[in-house]
């Protein structure tokens, strides 16, 4: 078996943290992943306004921390869209979060880059899904200007109509045909879309770019249902070496209108630094057993 504990770097989403960017936010942010141990941080780009961009680099350099961004459009700027105005909003959007992502030193921006986040009243339409393409093209080509990679994360048909499965994404990077256009697998969103947790990661193989480990509620690692042992077997099957991300929302930390957005109606938990620490543990037991095996 491949040696995946000595290049798999293990990260933590801010929202574990705090459910803002606001400077005092993210010196707590950034101070919390470092304490529990993790490599990366993952920061959704939702509240970019509040950011002091230098600030949050000049901290992550200083803890040693790698980063990641993140982010879903609005129904006001989606490039899903029929309008060309909302796609062109949706367009900006994309490129000012790339800009973000490269100024704090990340190298891969990933999410829902496709869409909005939210449940549609409609499928995707053909003028819809050539807009998607055509922007994420255009975005690829600028990415790769700068070094970076986009990652699509595959969400669940509650989130959006665009990409839902490992067979959808990969359509999609095909004909947006990017070498840097990578694929974003989330086993929360697994376990709704997918028949198990391991045909998709063999499905995506060499083109998986990024790992969202997330329970079946979003709660505490193994207090669901989720067969993480095959997922992690699966991983291994196919050499991953990438980065894997451990996502976790509750309502007693995210901000109220990102809550509403993701429907996070209950507190699954109300310690974060608790459930982040508990969190690189399981992750790193599960790398360690495949280690072994």
């Amino acid at each position: 078996m491949s040696d995946t504990t000595a290049t798999n770097r293990l990260g933590v989403h801010a929202l574990v943290f705090a459910g803002g960017t606001s400077p005092a936010e993210m010196t707590q942010i950034i101070r919390q992943t470092a304490e529990a141990g993790y490599d990366i941080l993952e920061l959704s780009l939702h509240d970019s306004p509040a950011l002091d961009v230098a600030a949050a680099r000049a901290e992550l350099d200083a803890a040693g921390l790698g980063i990641v961004c993140s982010r879903g459009l609005a129904f006001s700027a989606d490039v899903s869209s029929d309008d060309p105005a909302v796609v062109a909003k949706g367009a900006a959007l994309l490129q000012e979060s790339l800009q973000i992502t490269h100024d704090l030193g990340g190298t891969h921006f990933t999410g829902a880059l496709y869409s909005a986040l939210g449940k549609y009243g409609r499928a995707l339409s053909v003028a819809g899904r050539a807009n998607v393409v055509a922007t994420l093209t255009d975005l690829a080509a600028e990415a790769a200007g700068k070094g970076m990679t986009l990652g699509l994360e595959i969400c669940n048909r509650y989130e959006t109509n665009v990409i839902n499965t490992a067979a959808d994404a990969l359509r999609l990077a095909d004909d947006i045909g990017a070498d840097n256009v990578l694929i974003h697998l989330d086993t929360y969103h697994m376990n709704i879309e997918e028949s198990d947790l391991v045909r998709p990661v063999l499905l995506v193989g060499d083109r998986l770019g990024y790992v969202h480990v997330g329970e079946n509620h979003r709660g505490y690692l193994g207090s669901g249902h989720l067969d993480f042992t095959s997922f992690f077997h699966a991983l291994d099957a196919i050499d991953y070496r990438g980065p894997i991300t451990f996502e976790s929302f509750s309502s007693a930390v995210v901000s109220p209108t990102l809550s509403n957005d993701l429907a996070i109606w209950r507190n699954l938990w109300t310690d974060g630094p608790a459930l982040a620490a508990h969190a690189r543990q399981y992750l790193r037991t599960l790398l360690e057993a495949n280690r072994a095996a």
